[in-house]
């Protein structure tokens, strides 16, 4: 051990080159283990879920690299042992060959969610830098003293630890993330405070909040200068990101979109925007794996309008069962809406067409025929939460109508795109619900006389429901589509039997590896005036 730790030793300075050099490659090795963390919101949960299923190629073709590396170094040092002590290093140039092959495959494989080098990510990838490179000396040494003839080729070994070391990595600077974002937080609620007259609402549900906030924006826009979280951010990063970048004093209304995985999520992000009104869209089993049981899902999605207390105001979806149900669980003032029976504010004469949809909205014993871009009765209940709110914010009939016929679309969302060709594209391809799917459907159905092509991935995150509810789903495709496209293997088997159990025609049933698989499929099979339902788009970390 002494002589390996003598300055004069060559080997001690190749050591630690090979030490900087191996940590280097095993960084870009990580690629895929770093995106799929992040993806899943650094939550370990979803990565070791991804870990276990798709991920296990990954494990699989890394497995192929070491299995490789260490039988060319063996060979390359046993011929050249009688030769030289440092002629042995050239095996490593096998090992750098098979890791450069694996790391161009990854990195040109391709993605819909590339690895976004943030902040959190690059401290991420320091402190791996650091652990990596101090592994990689460690079974140096051990391998000089122990295993000498396989010299330093036993760095071919630690690309092994890649699948567990990426969590371990996050699970370390866990403490450290959460100090910073508490000090993000600090300054999101510091600059809320000077904002004393701030119209501050609150928005959450299982589904259909990034619609009823951006549908909402619009319609207050037509009376108060709007500031709303972008996107899908419903996080505490982002909204605390939104108030410190986006926020100023000209806004009158901030809105903030609260999502949730666990039970105390919205509470906290409450306590954060301190909101005075609140919306409550839906309540339904989408991320059912993290929450464990819907009626964990209804106490988390009731954190909002008992957070509002008896001064606050809340609508309520009662469209939605759940939602009806704990109704009487708030002490809040509330208004409710609906589009299939009695409420304080509702729709009747529903009529959609590929256009758009009329509807008439009742109102405070008044009815109002309103006209919007969009499509199915889903967003027209979405319609009526933002109507209901805008009510009690003071907007006026006239101001209500103009922000309705001024709502457009939300990008993923059920968003009507005409392609070349007179192909339609029904794009909802941002997330599916139970509920959201059937709707899609339904949309779907309207287009009488044209050729329907379903494309899906299926229903994700609903626990043990997974596999009956894709086949349910499968079994309403039948319903509709002339031709389906399964994308992803995990739910190909219960939407296919749906599928068949409904008297599909089999051989209108493709199975696609992942969404660029599908485009071949398209062009082969895709004619002038087809109609089109992407339904869902799972991220990378799902495939």
């Amino acid at each position: 051990m002494s002589e390996f730790f003598d300055f004069s030793n060559w080997h001690f300075y190749i050591a630690i080159i090979l030490s900087a050099v191996n940590a280097l490659i095993l960084c870009f090795e990580g690629y895929k283990f770093l995106q799929v963390i992040q993806l899943s919101g650094y939550h370990t949960r979803g990565y070791f879920d991804w870990l276990k299923g798709s991920g296990g190629a990954y494990v699989g073709r890394l497995a192929i690299v070491v299995v490789l590396s260490l039988a060319c170094m063996l060979v390359t040092n046993v011929i050249l042992d009688n030769y030289s002590d440092y002629l042995g290093y050239l095996g490593l140039i096998f090992y750098c060959l098979f890791s450069y092959i694996y790391i161009i495959n990854v990195h040109l494989a391709p993605k819909k969610t590339p690895l976004k080098l943030t902040n959190r990510m690059n401290r991420a990838n320091i402190l791996m830098y650091i652990l990596c490179f101090i592994f990689t000396f460690g079974l140096i040494i051990l391998s000089s003293l122990y295993l000498p003839f396989l010299r330093f080729g036993i760095i071919a070994i630690t690309p092994l630890i890649l699948p567990i070391l990426v969590p371990f990595v996050h699970w370390m600077l866990k403490p450290l993330e959460a100090g910073i974002n508490k000090g993000y937080v600090r300054r999101a609620e510091k600059k809320l405070a000077q904002f004393p007259n701030l119209i501050k609402i609150g928005i959450t549900g299982s589904f259909g909040k990034t619609s009823t906030k951006n549908f909402l924006a619009t319609i207050l826009s037509e009376k108060y200068s709007v500031c709303a979280t972008p996107f899908n951010f419903n996080t505490p990063t982002g909204i605390t990101k939104t108030v410190l970048q986006n926020l100023t004093l000209g806004h009158q209304v901030f809105i903030a979109e609260m999502g949730a995985r666990q039970q105390g999520d919205i509470q906290e992000l409450c306590e954060i925007v301190e909101p005075k009104y609140g919306i409550l869209t839906s309540i339904g089993a989408q991320h059912i794996a993290t929450f464990k049981s819907l009626e964990n899902v209804k106490r988390t999605k009731m954190e909002l309008p008992k957070y509002l207390g008896t001064e606050g105001f809340c609508v309520f979806n009662i469209d939605s069962p759940a939602v009806a149900e704990i109704l009487p669980q708030s002490d809040c003032r509330k208004c409710t809406v609906s589009i299939n029976g009695p409420a304080d504010i509702f729709a009747t004469d529903i009529v959609t067409s590929s256009e758009g949809t009329r509807f008439t909205l009742h109102m405070d014993k008044k009815t109002l025929e309103c006209s919007t871009k969009l499509l199915g009765l889903h967003n027209i209940d979405n319609l009526l939460l933002c109507v209901a709110l805008a009510r009690e914010l003071g907007l006026s009939d006239q101001q209500i109508l103009s922000g309705i016929s001024k709502v457009a679309p939300v990008e993923h969302r059920l968003q009507l795109i005409n392609a070349e060709n007179g192909v339609t594209i029904l794009d909802d391809t941002y997330n599916a619900s139970i509920e959201g799917s059937q709707r899609a459907l339904e949309v779907l159905g309207m287009f009488e006389g044209r050729r329907k092509i379903v494309i899906t991935p299926g229903l994700v995150e609903l626990g043990t429901m997974e596999r009956l509810e894709n086949y349910n789903f499968g079994k309403r495709i039948s319903k509709v589509a002339d031709i389906v496209i399964i994308v992803n293997k995990s739910n190909y088997l219960s939407i296919r039997q749906g599928l068949l159990d409904s008297g599909f025609d089999e051989t209108k049933i493709y199975e696609a590896e992942n969404l660029f698989a599908t485009q071949e499929i398209m062009k082969q099979i895709l004619l002038s005036g087809d109609v089109i339902l992407w339904e869902n788009d799972l991220p990378d970390n799902y495939i």
